[in-house]
């Protein structure tokens, strides 16, 4: 990303993720990639614009890339779905719902977020960690999880 806003990306250029020279005005990027095999996703790239809305290129295989109509969001995120972070600090996810990482829709408070593999991640205003998703290994086991603030 450059100063100007445009956004440049490295890579196979005949692959869609890559799509990006058009954007103007971003003020955040996420890639979301993930190992080409039959069983997953493949790479999209999404992009935050100063005026709040959001855009994606790349698979869309699991819908991760219909963000379009989403306005007021104020950070993003991407590994198999995209995650935004809207300006009244909820939470939406679009994108593969199989493992339950898009159940974000009744976090509040939320000032940042992050994909895993197979789950979200939410850090509130107070702290405290939200997480949703794929629990197998114990990625979403953050009940007492509290983050400090100085």
């Amino acid at each position: 990303m450059s100063v100007d806003g445009s956004v440049v990306a490295a890579g196979t250029p005949r692959s869609t993720e890559y799509s990006v020279g058009a954007w103007r005005d971003i003020v955040a990027v996420a890639a979301g990639n993930v190992r080409t095999a039959s069983n997953t996703g493949r790479s999209h790239t999404v992009g935050l614009r100063t005026n709040g809305t959001v855009v994606a290129v790349g698979w869309n295989g699991d819908g991760q890339c219909d963000v379009a109509g989403r306005a007021d969001v104020v950070a993003v995120a991407g590994w198999r779905r995209t995650l935004a972070v809207l300006a009244n600090g909820t939470a939406h996810a679009t994108g593969r719902p199989d493992e339950g990482a898009c159940e974000v829709d009744g976090w509040r408070e939320i000032v940042a977020t992050a994909a895993g593999d197979w789950h979200s991640v939410g850090l509130r205003a107070d702290g405290s960690v939200l997480a949703a998703g794929d629990n197998d290994d114990g990625q979403c086991d953050i009940a007492h999880w509290h983050l400090r603030t100085r």
